[in-house]
């Protein structure tokens, strides 16, 4: 199964989510792409199996992906201060990818119906959401 985490800026939730991929499924492979090398070298550092940076990497990766994991700006066009471009959203969205998106309500925008949740519990729900999909 093909996992794919992408974040960007310092990398942090891509970094967590990887640390406890790891640690759950710790023989499953997952691609790292960052937005930035900060974002990549993170989460290279937390385990993942592969990593790349930038927009086309997004735009590849995406095309046969299994699972994508990140916060939920990685589907709208220039978010994370600009570094999602719209075809890296685009490529996202449009992927046939199980899409497991962490709420942040951050970036000028709210999901409604969403309460908050510190990170380490949206990212636990992560886990057990990969859980479930890898024992089908």
């Amino acid at each position: 199964m093909k996992i794919i985490v992408i974040d960007g800026q310092g990398g942090k939730i891509g970094r967590t989510v990887i640390e406890q991929l790891k640690k759950r499924f710790p023989d499953q492979e997952l691609l790292a792409i960052g937005t930035n090398s900060i974002a990549t070298s993170s989460m290279l550092k937390a385990g993942a199996s592969q990593g790349a940076t930038g927009e086309n990497p997004i735009l590849v990766a995406s095309r046969d992906a299994d699972i994508i994991i990140g916060p939920i700006a990685i589907v709208m066009a220039d978010s994370l201060l600009g570094e999602i471009t719209p075809s890296m959203a685009n490529a996202v969205s449009a992927s046939r990818a199980y899409k497991i998106l962490i709420p942040t309500n951050r970036c000028n925008h709210y999901i409604a119906g969403c309460q908050e949740v510190s990170l380490s519990d949206a990212i636990q729900a992560v886990c057990d959401e990969v859980g479930r999909i890898l024992t089908l």
